[in-house]
């Protein structure tokens, strides 16, 4: 097994939990690897810091499996599944779940999401994608689905140096896979939706907008396949209108309703200028509901991705009536927490609103959260209440 030097007081971060080390923080390699292999992670001073992947055409060069002085083999491996199935058992719904997600699981690189009986496989850097055979034969023997499908077709891929590609890994797989989100029937299109298919991070933040829709009159923007929209309706709203740019997930929002049995309008805009046109109309709704995708994949677009959530949000609250709700999200990963909330009490500033905040959220526990990696808090979610000020 290869040894990586790690640079002088970098192996804080690893002590520290953090699952990544950067090609920079790395002093030297000893002994042959092949990209991708499990290579021993050491100090300076010829100590152990752990065992890892490592991948030197990535920056993001090792990352982290172990800090313990074990084995990493392919008993190694089919047993984090275990252990990530296992936690999903205890906390999720087992119909509709992420099963593995990447470091949280300390599987790095690995997402497996569930829809009904129908798993999606991801694999986003080089080391897990070599073990891909193990992890789909753990998956079959501890989850057995009726279907395994591969959605490597995110351009994150090129960085660790492999090619996209999509297909069938195991068993059947249908064009739409039917699943349940808190009661409600979804149709998930696993071969050809966003990511992989559905966003399931969401699911206890749609949950948690039942208090505020009975009778209520809600917008959805940016709403995607209709999931908050769709649950605002089951939760009692008299009247839900769901906007997004895409007509072909429109469609797909449409008849996630028709098989509900439930009423909501859906209606494709530019999110941005149909919030401006309701704003200039001087509309007026119980809840408004915000969910972008995220406005910016890199660190130095943060200033633009910054001023649009102001926008968005402050026409939000504009037409939240006095005393309704504002749902607000963000899943960038460059916008933390704070700046986020700075972010929508600087648009409540400008639309000359004063907010309560009934809730902060974040992603499901399906979506668990290292502490120590930052990077596995992506999501953000603000339930507020919007009075003028």
């Amino acid at each position: 097994m290869a040894k990586v030097f790690l640079k002088k007081t970098r192996e804080s971060r690893v002590r520290a939990g953090h699952p990544w080390i950067f090609d920079n923080d790395i002093e030297r390699v000893e002994g042959d690897f092949v990209p991708g292999d499990v290579v021993d992670v050491m100090t300076l001073k010829n100590t152990l810091a752990g065992r890892a992947f490592y991948n030197p055409h990535s920056k993001i060069s090792l990352r982290m499996l172990t800090t313990h002085d074990e084995v990493v083999d392919e008993s190694f491996f089919r047993a984090r599944v275990r252990e990530a199935w296992s936690y999903r058992k205890t906390f999720c719904d087992e119909n509709s779940c992420r099963v593995i997600f990447s470091e949280s699981d300390f599987l790095p690189g690995l997402i497996v999401d569930k829809f009904g009986d129908v798993l999606v496989v991801q694999s986003l850097c080089l080391g897990v994608d070599r073990i891909k055979d193990i992890i789909v034969d753990e998956l079959v023997h501890t989850i057995h689905p009726l279907g395994i499908y591969e959605r490597d077709d995110v351009p994150v891929r090129r960085l660790e140096g492999m090619e996209q590609t999509t297909g069938l890994l195991y068993g059947q797989v249908p064009d739409q896979v039917e699943m349940t989100e808190n009661g409600i029937r979804f149709l998930v299109d696993v071969k050809n939706g966003q990511k992989t298919g559905f966003f399931l991070d969401q699911k206890e933040n749609r949950a948690a907008i039942a208090p505020l829709c009975p009778g209520a009159r809600v917008l959805d923007c940016f709403c995607h396949n209709g999931s908050f929209a769709l649950h605002a309706a089951k939760y009692g709203a008299s009247d839900v209108l769901g906007v997004d740019i895409s007509e072909e997930a429109l469609d797909v929002a449409r008849e996630n309703a028709r098989i509900n049995g439930l009423s909501v309008r859906f209606e494709a805009h530019n999110c941005f200028d149909h919030l401006r046109a309701l704003t200039d109309a001087k509309e007026k709704y119980d809840l408004v509901i915000l969910d972008p995708p995220a406005f910016t994949k890199t660190r130095s677009a943060l200033e633009g991705a910054l001023r649009g959530y102001k926008e968005i949000n402050l026409r939000g609250m504009k037409l939240a009536r006095e005393g309704g709700y504002l749902v607000t999200c963000s899943c960038s990963q460059h916008v933390d927490p704070a700046t986020f909330q700075k972010t929508v009490l600087e648009a409540a500033r400008d639309a000359r609103k004063k907010l309560r905040q009934i809730e902060f959220r974040t992603q499901g526990r399906d979506h668990p959260i290292l502490p120590a990696s930052p990077e596995t808090q992506y999501l953000k979610c603000m339930i507020l209440q919007v009075y003028d000020a």
